[in-house]
């Protein structure tokens, strides 16, 4: 494939950044959430528990899949919006062909250019050679959405696991709760690294939204 300058690239490469771990950790865990957290109020045994449980697996592994498929759709959809940028970059004038690099580049990036920073990006993409072929996804994408349904599915069983190895069903919940509780605030803890902020006050907001987001769920019926 012909290479295309970064500028007007789509923004995924085929590997998660840190929001899509984090974003996809949370989204796994409060879908577990919603399931384990009625197992408190169950009369019927350790069976019922346990078919809970699997529906809880069930349905984050159905969400995993939807989830999967929608990031290659994401990215395919990216893929032909950015070829779309070029084929108009090349057949544009000067000033419109400024405003399609201005188009492309991240939310505020285009304010901190001047029309020269603009004309230099304009020229540079229109020398590069339009990119041939239908657009294809690499394996490395594909890798990615299957790192996107591992991670929903992964994060039923750091809630769940606790009603399998603790009889008491109140204590499993308490325990199951504060796991969930732990990993969002860790997933919190790691967006605010990558993004510079604070690891503590990220941890915290995003643990106490997370919970009020079971809340919501729960209330409508999730």
């Amino acid at each position: 494939m012909t290479a295309v300058p970064h500028v007007l690239r789509p923004s995924r490469s085929g590997l998660l950044d840190p929001v899509d771990r984090a974003s996809e950790v949370v989204f796994g865990l409060l879908m577990a959430m919603t399931f384990v957290g009625t197992v408190a109020v169950l009369e019927e045994g350790r069976e019922g528990t346990r078919a809970l449980l699997f529906a809880a697996l069930g349905c984050n592994i159905a969400w995993g899949i939807a989830d999967a498929v929608m990031y290659l759709v994401a990215l395919a959809t990216e893929q032909r919006r950015f070829r779309t940028l070029l084929r108009r970059l090349h057949e544009a004038d000067g000033a419109t062909g400024r405003r399609i690099v201005a188009e492309g580049l991240l939310p505020g990036l285009a304010d901190a250019l001047d029309a020269g920073d603009l004309e230099t990006l304009r020229l540079r993409l229109i020398a590069a050679p339009q990119p041939a072929g239908v657009p294809r996804l690499a394996r490395e994408d594909y890798r990615a959405a299957l790192g996107v349904f591992l991670l929903v599915v992964l994060a039923t069983f750091p809630v769940a696991l606790p009603y399998v190895f603790v009889a008491d069903v109140a204590t499993a919940l308490r325990i199951s709760q504060a796991i969930a509780i732990a990993t969002l605030f860790a997933a919190g803890a790691a967006l605010a690294r990558w993004s510079g902020g604070s690891a503590l006050r990220a941890g915290c907001a995003v643990a106490a939204l997370g919970a009020v987001l079971v809340v919501v769920i729960v209330l409508l019926g999730g």
